[in-house]
């Protein structure tokens, strides 16, 4: 009896539980890459794991044009750059979670990638006082076991529909080039603090005005509330 409980009831728990994990994991909310196409809105997103030498250009270039961007932030980058991290958010700039040590997280389990966003969310915390809802995950990975941790730790996963590539090319003109030619509605330009990028910036700021387009965060692109109005209403602090 024993050898056919372990024949048959083994193997069909392992199926059930196979099929139920994928139900699960399948069900969850899908990234968001943009915003309306209606929209006469972009925003900037910026991931941050290096180059804190570019950032106070960039918030230099923000503050003279009112620009607010979304600075996704590894916790292990607020751990080093707490100083830094704080002056971004009081620039007025939204924060985001970029998970701690920037690992693939297509590679790891929901739970490891779950204790790698919330580890990163106290690293920030510690560092900003906020707790950012958007999670950008490292390399634009995003597969199930992804979505639904971050699901589990109440973030909102934010990808792009615009890549400048900056960290590869870091060529102003060459940055410059494939934002001019491929901006729109509703965009999600993705970034990174080069030098590139820093010089590039003041001439994508004047490339969104000269089309009408008013550069916001990833909150009021996808219209959620501002991580200061949610801390500050004690929804996630």
């Amino acid at each position: 009896m024993v050898v056919l409980f372990l024949i048959f009831f083994v193997p069909t728990s392992v199926v059930f539980y196979t099929v139920v994990r994928d139900r699960v994991l399948s069900a969850v909310a899908e990234p968001v890459r943009q915003g309306s196409e209606h929209s006469k809105q972009v925003a900037l997103a910026v991931n941050v794991d290096w180059g804190e030498e570019y950032i106070p250009a960039m918030l230099e270039v923000c503050r003279g044009s009112g620009a607010k961007l979304t600075f996704f932030l590894t916790g292990r980058w607020a751990d080093l750059h707490p100083d830094l991290a704080r002056r971004i958010k009081e620039e007025g700039h939204e924060i985001g979670n970029h998970g701690y040590g920037h690992p693939h997280p297509d590679h790891l389990s929901v739970e490891q990638n779950g204790a790698d966003i919330i580890r990163a969310e106290n690293a920030i915390f510690q560092a900003t006082g906020c707790r950012p809802t958007l999670y950008a995950p490292p390399y634009g990975e995003s597969g199930k076991a992804v979505l639904k941790a971050a699901e589990n730790s109440g973030y909102t996963v934010v990808l792009w529909s615009l890549d400048t590539v900056d960290w590869k090319s870091r060529n102003r003109d060459a940055i410059l080039e494939r934002v001019r030619g491929r901006m729109h509605n509703g965009a999600i330009l993705l970034m990174h603090p080069t030098e590139a990028t820093a010089q590039a910036l003041p001439d994508i700021l004047s490339l969104l005005e000269s089309k009408g387009l008013q550069p916001v965060t990833v909150s009021a692109l996808i219209g959620r509330k501002t991580i200061n109005d949610m801390n500050q209403n004690g929804i996630r602090f």
